[in-house]
């Protein structure tokens, strides 16, 4: 069973940003269950829609075998996100085991269109998902529940935090980044690379097929990761 947890606008323009709490709560989290990652999903960018720098929501996906009270996991996730919370912002706080179609359909149009909180809540409702407000405005509920979408998904956004690919840096085979959590390295044309050196600044791989892919182009006689949403 994978879990689902999204979260957005959970700071201002002085605080550290959504991702970074994303990974100290999945940190916590790993303790008890397997975590396959915390993703970053990009949103509309629209002077309509209020946003600390890029608009962009995090999703964690965990994996456990035992069966979890989702709403108790949401209360504690919910506490942590309420003890932390920046004056400015305007938190959301997504959870879900099931995802339909129809919320993955909602992420992508939160990436195209100007929506509002009352359809993300109303969609939320019809599919039995967890989804609250935690503050302001509470427009966060908007990019929360379209981070669960496109997480689930598995065909959008990079990687915040996956097995030790954040260690990375410097040039390094292709080996050493699959055993570092990379599923696959290739290029944007989607074809395989497994041999050469790729020049690691700052890796995050893109979601892809529900793994994580370093997609790379040739700069020279190395490869440079591409950093894709």
């Amino acid at each position: 069973m994978i879990i689902y947890i999204g979260m957005d606008d959970t700071d201002n323009k002085e605080s550290r940003g959504t991702g970074r709490l994303a990974r100290s709560i999945a940190a916590e989290l790993a303790c008890e269950f397997r975590l396959l990652g915390v993703t970053r999903h990009q949103l509309l960018v629209d002077p309509r829609v209020p946003y600390t720098s890029h608009n962009s929501s995090a999703a964690i996906a965990l994996e456990t075998e035992d069966t979890v009270d989702l709403p108790a996991l949401f209360r504690r996730v919910k506490a942590v996100m309420l003890a932390d919370f920046i004056p400015g912002s305007d938190p959301g706080l997504c959870m879900a085991v099931h995802v339909p179609q129809a919320i993955t359909d909602f992420g992508r149009k939160a990436q195209r269109e100007f929506v509002q909180q009352e359809e993300a809540r109303r969609l939320a409702a019809e599919h039995g998902l967890l989804l609250e407000g935690l503050g302001g405005t509470q427009d966060g509920v908007i990019g929360a529940l379209a981070a669960v979408g496109l997480a689930a998904c598995g065909e959008d956004g990079r990687y915040l935090h996956i097995g030790r690919v954040r260690d990375l840096h410097g040039p390094l085979s292709v080996d050493t980044l699959l055993q570092a959590g990379v599923a696959a390295v290739q290029t944007l044309d989607g074809e395989p690379v497994l041999e050469g050196t790729i020049l690691v600044e700052k890796l995050r791989p893109a979601r892809r097929g529900g793994k994580p892919v370093a997609i790379v182009d040739r700069e020279g006689d190395h490869w440079r990761p591409l950093k894709l949403g």
